[in-house]
């Protein structure tokens, strides 16, 4: 691999993308269509222009989601096909692994020089400036699982399991001996009926049952970390488990081929001993390497923190307050609760999102119909703390995620499971894919600069990468429920937010308290410079105690004032 140039300091912004739709241009979408009729976006399409471009909006690295090859019913050379009964869409999940060690076939150009094509997106990704982020999806595989890219010493997953018995701690699966396994109603279709898995393996999700539910994650088997689940979840980590082992040599391989951080699949459900062993080994190695867990139990926040994981989704918490407060089921004033609800130990460990692929788009009809309309969310999850952010692609754009692709209905979602392609990006990359936004709307250019002025904002000014924060709230009674404000701070540099959640344009005095002059260290009765982050307005003013200061908050936006001492 070539010496990596990427290296960022300070607070994180990433963007995340599934490659699988990013550069396709085919526009036949034809549900449920092959890969053949609906096509497929390549490494390649992430180009120089393009990687600029996204580096440009203000993010610092890129989570490639669906790169690692997974289960998918298209015939590749050399590779083959898997069993349509156990394959979610056409394209499969990117989260039903077949091959830890691989790239996903349909995502490049030449599938015989896949492992290259991959290595070569890493360089060009680094020669932009940003990091590289990928899935790994530890709790669970494709039920036909098979690597032919394993290293040699390597032994393949299930290989001398004793089927015989539901649990052992040498095994790399749970079973159900002597059971068939028995796919649920509507997934046997006719041409499909021979699917014959024997003894039957547990299911992803906890399903110990031959028989899994059409809500489960039939198509993929959980894998054993030594916790007997059918014994009150006894534990066995004594000698190390076989699967642990395998599993850090699968992190070991891509952070050695210049990867710089996983994002770890429903990391909750695998054990935090697992997750404390592992990153100490993989550390060792690449001390600067970035592991972010999806946690969606608060009460576990602590804990897989405390494994060494860097960072934590922040879902349940903020996520969740700022939707509400989007889709007017929620007061403003209830996001004061979602950062009280983390201790000071977490707050600067959360990833802050808006988007991501299990979510529905903030343009659908499920959210706000509009990109714009959800921008006051996006101003305070992107500035309210040190932490980390992230966009899914096509989310600066408005992208509605509102079409019927095949598997992935009309939920609101961008398809994860199907082949598809979106407006949103072809407009973006241009005819001659130079990545200039020239053939986006006028909407969808206005869109797309409020999110650069904001990820920029993010991760340049010293106030909100290491400042510290104070909520306006409890000092500012009288402000409309629609109105959520905060201070950000660092030494010469103080941030003051002011979000409008509402239809209707805003007249706020706010009034800072000489508490927050004490703990934000901010000197009184000071000149300061003041610069309006979307309107670049100027002006000089002071910071004093007890001096309201009057904004006129747009609709559904937000007024965002640095003051920088003269």
């Amino acid at each position: 691999m070539k010496q990596k140039i990427f290296r960022k300091r300070g607070k994180i912004s990433i963007y995340q993308v599934l490659p699988r739709l990013f550069g396709n241009s085919n526009k036949t979408r034809r549900p449920h269509g092959t890969l053949e009729e609906n096509g497929s976006g390549h490494l390649s399409d992430f180009n120089r222009k393009a990687l600029l471009s996204i580096g440009e909006l203000g993010c610092t690295h890129i989570w490639y989601t669906g790169v690692i090859e997974h289960a998918t019913k298209s015939d590749f050379p050399g590779i083959g096909h898997d069993h349509g009964a156990i394959v979610k869409g056409e394209a499969g999940s990117p989260y039903a692994i077949k091959d830890y060690y691989d790239v996903a076939p349909a995502l490049v150009d030449n599938v015989e020089m896949r492992q290259e094509e991959f290595d070569d997106l890493v360089i060009r990704t680094h020669e932009a400036g940003l990091g590289v982020i990928i899935d790994f999806v530890p709790n669970h595989v494709a039920r036909q699982y098979r690597s032919d890219s394993r290293p040699s010493h390597v032994r393949d997953f299930g290989a001398g399991d004793d089927t015989t018995r539901a649990f052992s701690s040498k095994n790399n699966f749970y079973y159900l001996p002597f059971e068939s396994l028995q796919l649920p109603a509507g997934q046997q279709h006719l041409e499909l009926n021979d699917y014959y898995e024997y003894p039957a393996k547990a299911t992803g999700n906890d399903s110990f049952t031959a028989a899994p539910s059409v809500n489960d994650w039939y198509e993929t088997v959980k894998l054993n970390y030594g916790v007997d689940y059918l014994n009150g979840r006894q534990t066995h980590f004594e000698p190390i488990p076989n699967t642990w082992r395998k599993m850090v040599e699968i992190l070991t391989f891509w952070a050695s081929r210049g990867v710089d951080g996983f994002r770890c699949d429903m990391a909750e459900m695998v054990p935090p001993a697992f997750w404390q062993w592992a990153i100490t080994q993989v550390k060792g190695s690449f001390p600067e390497i970035i592991f972010i867990a999806e946690v969606y139990r608060p009460a576990l926040y602590h804990t897989y923190v405390d494994a060494g994981f860097d960072y934590l989704y922040d879902k349940v918490g903020l996520y969740d307050h700022l939707i509400g407060v989007l889709k007017g089921e929620r007061s403003a004033r209830s996001i004061t609760k979602a950062w009280q609800a983390l201790d000071d130990g977490l707050r600067s460990r959360m990833l802050n999102f808006m988007e991501n692929h299990d979510e529905q788009r903030l343009a659908s009809d499920f959210i706000v119909g509009e990109g714009v309309r959800a921008l006051p969310a996006v101003v305070v999850s992107s500035l309210i703390s040190t932490s980390p952010l992230l966009v899914y692609f096509g989310q600066e754009l408005g992208e509605r995620g509102m079409d019927e692709e095949g598997f992935s209905g009309r939920d609101g979602r961008t398809t994860i499971f199907d082949y598809w392609s979106l407006d949103s990006m072809i407009s973006w990359a241009g005819k001659e894919r130079d990545y200039t936004g020239k053939e986006l709307s006028e909407t969808q250019q206005a869109l797309r600069e409020r999110y650069q002025s904001i990820l920029t904002f993010a991760i340049q000014r010293r106030s909100i990468v290491e400042g510290g924060f104070f909520d306006l709230m409890y000092a500012n009674p009288n402000l409309p429920d629609s109105l959520y404000a905060f201070l950000r701070s660092a030494e010469g540099e103080v941030s003051l937010v002011v979000a409008n959640f509402s239809d209707e344009v805003a007249t706020a005095d706010i009034s800072i308290p000489e508490h927050a002059f004490e703990i934000l260290h901010i000197p009184d009765d000071t000149v300061w410079r003041v610069e309006e982050l979307f309107t670049a307005a100027k002006s000089v003013s002071t910071l004093e105690v007890g001096k309201s200061i009057r904004l006129v908050v747009p609709a559904r936006g937000a007024v965002v004032n640095c003051y920088c001492r003269v």
